[in-house]
């Protein structure tokens, strides 16, 4: 059983490191601001799933499916840095229109780039392996603990990053055109030189 000064130790560090923005809070922010808090929160949704299925492979043997992969870890991360590269220069080339309408093509669309994004960072898989398993009692199932350590983590950025999306999409409501425009294109150079850096970062 995980000890309460573990836990609190545990759940502090997850909020330090969920708070600080990354690629995936660009683009949360980034489609709150233009399309409403309802497109950051199914980016949200979208990178909850991924960083579920992140967990489960950890709580189930991360070892024997990394060795397996092997090369695809690489070929990912290119694709993922493709992807930002993309969803940067998209926002480059906006207009400062605030989006309208939710079509449920949209809504998949916001899903899958959540879910997209973080599975763009193999790392991301590697960093689990490396982070929650100083939390866990050998003495104890890990398989538990590492789902219990998971899902804790995963609360944590569903609220911070939920919150994030919901204040920006209150921001865009009162930004004008010109503003959004400067939004636009700061989110989307943090995106292209976010994917740029995953591609070129060693392995």
């Amino acid at each position: 059983m995980i000890e309460l000064s573990t836990f609190l130790t545990y759940l502090a560090a997850c909020i330090a490191i969920v708070i600080v923005p990354g690629p995936t809070v660009t683009v949360i922010i980034a489609n709150s601001m233009r399309h409403g808090a309802r497109a950051g929160l199914l980016n949200v949704a979208g990178t909850q799933a991924g960083i579920a299925i992140m967990l489960l492979v950890l709580a189930f043997g991360l070892s024997t499916v990394v060795a397996f992969l092997g090369e695809a870890f690489f070929w990912l991360k290119l694709v993922g840095a493709a992807y930002l590269v993309w969803l940067g220069i998209k926002l480059l080339r906006s207009d400062g229109r605030l989006g309208g309408g939710d079509a449920a093509g949209k809504s998949r669309n916001w899903f899958w780039q959540g879910f997209i994004v973080i599975w763009s960072n193999p790392k991301a898989l590697f960093f689990f392996g490396a982070f929650i398993p100083q939390f866990v009692d050998p003495s104890g199932s890990t398989v538990l603990q590492t789902v219990f350590l998971g899902l804790v983590f995963m609360a944590v950025a569903t609220i911070l990053d939920g919150a994030y999306a919901l204040a920006a999409g209150r921001t865009g409501l009162l930004l004008s055109r010109r503003n959004v425009r400067l939004v636009e294109v700061f989110g989307g150079t943090c995106l292209v030189g976010g994917g740029l850096w995953m591609a070129l970062a060693r392995r």
